[in-house]
């Protein structure tokens, strides 16, 4: 009998309410109190701790948690061996990958990877960076940073390896982008012993569809509208639907009722010319998730 208990790693630190909020948005209420590492679900199967992204691969890859949601960066920093369930496309600040990048200060004389050789660069991601510079010959001295990299220039660092996602940070501590070493997203990973438990993996399974829902559903709304049966094509011609709009009959049997989905961007511009096309009854209504 498999344990009905479902250890669940969820990233503290810069991830953390962005992981929350679409937790919630999936379906989940969680809850934090205080200072508390241990974050209650409204669901008694899943057990939830809050660990630091950068240790969960291997705390999942050695079982002592069975799943767990983390960056790929991270992934690839420890060499964990993971079952990668899903990519989820999210972050603190947007919905693009976070960069790794090599930066130097504006006035360096470092213009290229081979201007690196025999420098000293700081960063978090010291395995990746060192794996990156040999694969092109460079042979430098990669230091672990912990913390405040991008002050370390031009004193205490001739350049570093920094995350970034808008890029900034950089210059703010008037940092350039000399090339970008990795792409990270965040990833939804289960432990091997985990994904081979059926219970368990059923349970990763759901929680992972339920999290891609609500991806799915940001920047989307819904729209529901009435139209007589003559100015149906007029109609499902301005609708640039998810896929195809679901046509409904009514009562009379002159007129038809359309369901779909729409990005929220547009809503503002078709509206008037659904209405102009015959449309009526047009209601816009928010989305939680879509389920493909």
């Amino acid at each position: 009998m498999s344990e009905r208990l479902l250890r669940l790693a969820l990233p503290a630190g810069s991830l953390q309410e962005a992981t929350v909020a679409l937790l919630r948005k999936a379906g989940y209420r969680l809850s934090l109190e205080g200072r508390s590492y241990y974050p209650t679900l409204d669901d008694p199967e899943i057990a939830c701790t809050l660990i630091r992204a950068q240790e969960i691969p291997r705390y999942v890859q050695d079982g002592l948690m069975d799943a767990g949601l983390t960056g790929y960066d991270w992934i690839r920093e420890n060499g964990a061996s993971v079952v990668e369930v899903a990519e989820l496309l999210y972050s603190k600040a947007s919905r693009r990958p976070v960069r790794w990048v090599f930066a130097v200060p504006q006035a360096s004389p470092i213009h290229s990877l081979r201007d690196l050789e025999g420098k000293r660069i700081a960063t978090e991601v010291v395995n990746i960076t060192r794996e990156f510079l040999e694969e092109r010959g460079v042979h430098a001295i990669v230091e672990f940073s912990w913390g405040a990299t991008e002050a370390k220039p031009p004193q205490l660092a001739d350049a570093v390896v920094e995350a970034t996602e808008t890029g900034a940070s950089l210059r703010a501590n008037d940092l350039r982008e000399l090339e970008t070493l990795l792409e990270s997203t965040p990833r939804f990973i289960a432990s091997p012993a985990a994904w081979a438990d059926p219970w368990k993996r059923r349970k990763i399974e759901d929680v992972a569809l339920m999290l891609h829902g609500a991806l799915a559903a940001e920047g989307k709304v819904g729209l529901m509208l009435n139209v007589r049966s003559a100015d149906l094509d007029a109609v499902v011609a301005i609708l640039p639907a998810l896929k195809r709009p679901t046509i409904s009959s009514l009562s009379d049997p002159d007129w038809v009722a359309i369901n779909t989905v729409v990005d929220e961007s547009v809503v503002r511009e078709i509206i008037p010319r659904l209405k102009q096309a015959g449309a009526q009854g047009i209601v816009e209504y928010p989305l939680n998730k879509i389920i493909e």
